[in-house]
């Protein structure tokens, strides 16, 4: 024990020690000795040759490998111990981490300290780095759709239906490490990071473990921490890599290996546990992990020379809210073995990294390995940069989710090698090999009723970039909806659409200013609506992030009513031929319930011919914009304001694509509007401006409680007569309760106007279609 003492107390004795205990031929300078007998020896030694050893503390001094091992969120201890090393100053001069362990010290290894690190974690979004988030920004209008439409896609391939290889490509994570490793980006070495540096992977196919010291520094950090089903495995020089928990989380060997004398292990990794505490998924998966790898571990925490366990126990490896609490336990273990800490300081101070410094890239190559599928222009067009730009690096992570948006690729990679005095960014792309999906949805609104939604989608049908996706609604009304589309980037792209829509209401609106309800004496019509519309049309991208457009429109529309038994129970049976454009912006983070962003939608269509089924049709154009934005206070309140307007010009005729407003919940078609307070298709003109706002308390997570109030003047000619700008002829009001589903908006609102005797209750769930 006292040589135990000694040694942990005068660290330059160690060698010594450990070259008189080596045996030869049996024996040992050491036995016989009692302990005054060895205290004797070493202090001869230190007499003897300490002016000319001990002295040169830079040249014999003892090197110290941090061992970090993977966790979780219980790797926020790490950041802990680090900041005990750090005011005890303590040089770290090698680190080997696995998983979690394997991102604070690779983040410690480029120079950040754990102060810094802290304030990284921080400003983390964790349930966005799981899921892998992508901004809704990041997406074109086509895949924004297809985000809001379906709650289930599933990928089908030789008439079966798999599911996705993980819940995260990891792209978040990627993006995130490559930003945070601006300083170092060039290096290709780990061994000449400012500190030492490895990590432990897992080969998926073979079980063994693999030590990265080389290649790309944040595909190494990402694919030793790939947990398996979280995120996808990550290929390095052929080999397909997860987690390294899973086969060495403690490489305390392989720092030896990199020269450290001294080990100091962070251990945050959960014991093996028992039946009863085996009642999540990720607990089962971590036990499975746990099996080969608890194995070794005694016999590594015994060649440990700090072994440090902090107590999180009470913690899971999702517990990232309790990132304050885990760092403190860090401190707290650390602290516990502060003396043997302090016989290693040498007053070293730790590395800081420049985080003010201006993080931009001068883009001088872009290139990325040939793709079947894709051209070159379609990955530059969704990368929205070109050689010659200085780009940051959010510039950079819009355009890597603008490519991942397109869900056109299984795996993307980059990295940043020194070209011509700037940064050429090399892409590894991988094509998505599954071509085809099925997506399910469900919707019910006062409108369109029930309806369950079957979708399937097939890429690469026709030409390279294409995209066609089949919708059908089966329920209360039949609906479908085709959308062929080929996306050629900075490029003119182009498509083809055709729906079908119907739906059976009593409204107090017969398209004809009242002229049949007046006649009849009866308050309402129940109609029968229906919509066949066929599109081609041409779009490109305008100032990196307007929409803009035209095409031609054939529709075929159909009014009828079974109330008029003595009448022509059909007043409307023509097709329209029309030219239109549109110009469109979306920055909302999302489209229900966003809390962030603005839009802006234009059109103008002009209709030209007509198959005339009332004799009263001439040419006429229609002209409609909406435009909103929304801001969110102290995290839960939201504001929205949004406004349209839309006018009808041109020779006198047919009213039946005129705007009806009412109602609520529904994806609006031709020119039907919501309107909170009237019933649906209740207040119909040839032009109207309406004004909206909502007030929106999150109480809970994904609960709103919400107020609106909506004003509208819609009249015949009313931009001729001017009564746009006068007192609103109609208002209505709403409170109402919203949860965000995996289904939907599930919605329940009471709507009233001063105008009307009654209000309406209205239910509408599910996303819209």
């Amino acid at each position: 024990m006292y040589k135990d003492y000694l040694l942990s107390s005068f660290p330059p004795y160690t060698s010594l020690f450990s070259f008189l205990k080596k045996k030869e031929k049996g024996f040992s300078l050491l036995s016989g000795l009692s302990c005054k007998g060895v205290l004797c020896l070493l202090s001869i030694f230190y007499f003897l040759f300490s002016q000319n050893t001990y002295s040169q503390d830079s040249i014999k001094r003892l090197k110290v490998g941090l061992v970090l091992t993977g966790g979780g969120a219980k790797g926020f201890a790490h950041v802990g111990v680090l900041k005990v090393l750090e005011k005890a100053g303590v040089k770290i001069d090698y680190i080997g981490g696995t998983s979690m362990g394997a991102v604070v010290g690779g983040l410690y290894a480029s120079g950040y300290n754990a102060t810094q690190i802290d304030s990284i974690f921080h400003d983390t979004n964790f349930n966005e780095l799981i899921t892998d988030y992508t901004p809704r920004a990041n997406k074109s209008f086509y895949e924004k759709r297809n985000d809001e439409l379906y709650a289930v896609t599933l990928p089908f391939k030789k008439l079966s239906v798999g599911v996705p290889l993980a819940l995260s490509k990891g792209i978040y994570n990627y993006n995130l490490l490559h930003k945070l490793t601006h300083p170092v980006r060039h290096i290709r070495d780990f061994r000449k990071l400012p500190i030492p540096f490895l990590c432990i992977a897992t080969d998926i196919e073979t079980g063994e473990q693999q030590v990265l010291m080389e290649g790309s520094f944040p595909q190494a950090l990402l694919a030793s921490s790939a947990f398996p089903s979280l995120f996808s495995p990550v290929e390095i020089n052929g080999k397909l890599l997860i987690d390294g928990g899973v086969s060495n989380n403690y490489p305390i060997d392989e720092v030896r290996k990199m020269g450290a004398d001294i080990i100091i292990g962070v251990d945050v990794q959960d014991d093996l546990k028992n039946r009863n505490s085996l009642n999540e998924a990720t607990q089962v998966l971590l036990q499975i992990s746990n099996l080969q790898v608890m194995k070794g571990m005694k016999d590594k925490i015994a060649n440990t020379d700090i072994y440090i366990k902090p107590d999180i126990s009470n913690y899971t490896v999702i517990s990232f809210d309790k990132k304050n609490e885990i760092i403190n336990k860090g401190e707290e273990a650390a602290l516990k073995v502060l003396d043997k800490i302090k016989n290693l300081s040498q007053n070293h101070k730790p590395l800081q990294v420049n985080t003010l410094q201006n993080k931009c890239i001068i883009i001088t190559n872009v290139v990325f390995n040939d793709l079947n599928d894709y051209t070159r222009s379609y990955v530059i067009g969704k990368l929205g940069f070109k050689e010659g730009m200085k780009v940051s690096y959010d510039q950079i992570k819009e355009g890597i989710n603008t490519l991942n948006a397109t869900g056109n690729f299984s795996k993307i990679s980059y990295q940043f090698n020194e070209y011509n005095s700037g940064d050429e960014i090399e892409l590894n792309i991988k094509e998505n090999n599954i071509s085809t999906f099925l997506k399910f949805g469900l919707h019910y609104d006062g409108l369109f009723k029930s309806a369950a939604l079957v979708n399937i989608t097939q890429k690469k049908s026709f030409f390279r970039n294409d995209v066609m996706s089949l919708d059908i609604g089966l329920g209360d009304n039949f609906r479908y909806n085709l959308d062929y589309y080929v996306d050629n980037g900075f490029y003119f792209s182009f498509g083809f659409k055709s729906s079908f829509v119907q739906f059976n209401k009593n409204i107090s609106n017969d398209f004809n200013n009242g002229a049949i309800i007046n006649q009849l004496g009866i308050n309402s019509l129940n109609i029968d609506y229906s919509d066949w519309t066929n599109t081609a049309y041409l779009q490109t991208i305008f100032a990196e992030k307007f929409l803009v457009g035209a095409g031609i429109e054939l529709k075929y529309l159909k009014i009828g009513s079974n109330t008029l038994e003595n009448n022509n129970p059909v007043f409307e049976n023509s097709n329209y031929g029309s030219i239109f454009g549109y110009l469109k912006y979306d920055s909302l983070d999302s489209k229900f319930f966003p809390k962030k962003g603005w839009y802006f939608n234009s059109n103008l269509q002009s209709y030209l011919l007509s198959s005339n089924y009332t004799n009263k049709f001439n040419r006429y154009n229609i002209a409609s914009s909406q435009v909103g934005i929304t801001r969110t206070f102290y995290k839960v309140i939201n504001l929205k304001f949004e406004s349209e307007a839309g006018v009808t010009f041109g020779q006198n005729s047919t009213h039946f694509l005129d705007f009806s407003l009412g109602g609520f919940g529904f994806n609006p078609i031709n020119n039907i509007k919501s309107f909170y307070g009237y019933d649906f298709l209740s207040i119909t003109a040839d032009s109207y401006v309406k004004i909206l706002a909502t007030f929106d308390l999150e109480f809970y997570k994904k609960n709103h409680i919400n107020f609106s109030a909506n004003y509208a003047n819609a009249e015949d000619k009313l931009y001729s007569t001017g009564n746009w700008l006068a007192t609103p002829r109609h208002t209505g009001y709403a409170f109402g309760y919203s949860l965000e589903t995996v289904l939907g908006p599930i919605e329940i609102k009471y709507a009233w106007s001063p105008e009307l005797a009654k209000g309406f209750i209205g239910i509408n769930a599910g996303f819209w279609f």
